[in-house]
């Protein structure tokens, strides 16, 4: 009898505590946000641009009422004197309650990011606990946010994802763009004598055709959006672009690099053999003598031979040994040029300095508040390259080979 009252006191507690859905969001009451564009004002104001799906269209492939086409996206803009209170405003625009727990990108404009830097934005949305920290920040090159966010893009009907895949495939193909996150960006701007790299982004063609359906119906869109090489942030201000090999030498050192290709000279003939990394680590160690700070990165790299243009005898050991030196050199010199740059800059973006905070936290103390202005720019960093090469495709003798033996 006695269990019996205890367990219909027990359901009686969890019929209470199990009543309602207190917390419940009808689909039909949200504006769900895939993309966020954030700018300045020439009066100073922030002005935000809300990149918002439709998802009727986006399921229906574009296609409205009576055979017309729609966007899959519509576009809310408004002003404030902060992003809360533009967000707010945007609001009174629009029949739906804005929901930001599927915004996956952040576009920054770059005037925005160059002046007052995004200190201020990121307290903003780091505060909202509906915001995502894992979302990807970008900027903005050579325009605004809102241009980003407002241009309609082929084959990912939705804008926000063709930065994202942009960003993902670059990244593990080529290696001269990183997807930062927007919880990577907090971290690396509070980490003592740390600076911040993001990916930028262009957009390629006239704006206003960017924002047409007219745009989405040619096989060459007239204006698309590209990945734009590095912005480097000092303080969480942009002080600087990096393009080609300094961009990839970042990327290399920071140990986010997935995979490229590095072409080297031979026989006399520029860039001859492609050679295609697969699998890579780069580590980075520090130490401090005699009051100084001592970098040293040690980068192992393991990959394909994927082109040669001309007849070389891959069977011959010797052949692949000096091949792989010549791309040990070359990945070295990216790398050195990639330290050259940054300290040229005084940023420290490669992350020396929390290498030696990590390892000689009581030296770093007396390091850090001149770290980025007068160590970090006369630091001395030892390089050591092992590259390897694995394998050589469907073919060992190179099909040059065989046209050169035919035609003595």
């Amino acid at each position: 009898m006695k269990r019996k009252g205890v367990f219909l006191l027990l359901m009686i507690a969890m019929t209470l505590l199990l009543t309602s859905c207190w917390s419940k969001k009808e689909l039909t009451d949200l504006a769900i946000v895939s993309a966020m564009g954030i700018d300045k004002t020439k009066d100073g104001r922030f002005h935000l641009t809300l990149q918002i799906i439709n998802p009727g269209n986006v399921a229906g492939g574009m296609q409205g009422g009576g055979g017309s086409q729609s966007p899959p996206i519509t576009i809310y803009s408004a002003s404030g004197d902060n992003i809360v209170e533009a967000s707010r405003r945007a609001s009174g625009r629009i029949s739906r309650r804005l929901y930001y727990a599927h915004t996956n990108l952040v576009v920054v404009g770059e005037r925005l990011a160059r002046k007052e830097g995004l200190n201020t934005l990121i307290d903003a949305l780091d505060r909202d606990p509906e915001f995502r920290n894992t979302s990807t920040l970008v900027i903005a090159r050579n325009s605004t946010a809102a241009d980003l966010v407002k241009t309609l893009t082929p084959v990912d009907k939705i804008p926000a994802n063709k930065v994202l895949k942009t960003l993902e495939f670059t990244e593990r193909k080529w290696g001269e763009n990183v997807k930062t996150s927007l919880q990577e960006v907090m971290k690396s701007i509070e980490s003592p004598g740390r600076g911040t790299v993001v990916s930028g982004f262009r957009l390629v063609g006239n704006p206003q055709q960017a924002q047409k359906l007219d745009n989405l119906q040619e096989s060459a869109p007239a204006a698309t959006l590209h990945a734009s090489g590095i912005a480097v942030l000092k303080q969480g201000k942009l002080v600087d672009w990096l393009y080609g090999k300094p961009a990839r030498g970042t990327v290399w050192i920071l140990d986010k690099i997935q995979g490229t290709d590095i072409n080297i000279d031979w026989a006399g003939k520029k860039e001859a053999i492609a050679y295609q990394s697969v699998r890579q680590k780069t580590s980075v160690s520090a130490q401090v003598k005699n009051g100084k700070p001592h970098i040293s990165i040690h980068t192992r790299v393991e990959g394909d031979i994927g082109d040669m243009e001309v007849p070389v005898d891959i069977t011959n050991p010797k052949v692949i040994t000096k091949i792989e030196q010549s791309v040990r050199k070359e990945i070295k010199k990216e790398l050195r040029v990639a330290i050259e740059h940054a300290q040229k800059n005084k940023t420290d973006i490669l992350g020396f300095g929390e290498v030696v905070h990590r390892t000689r936290p009581n030296q770093f103390k007396k390091l850090k508040t001149e770290w980025n202005d007068v160590y970090f720019p006369k630091l001395d960093v030892d390089i050591a390259v092992e590259a390897y090469v694995r394998r050589a495709g469907l073919r060992n003798k190179s099909f040059l080979s065989g046209v050169k033996e035919n035609q003595k």
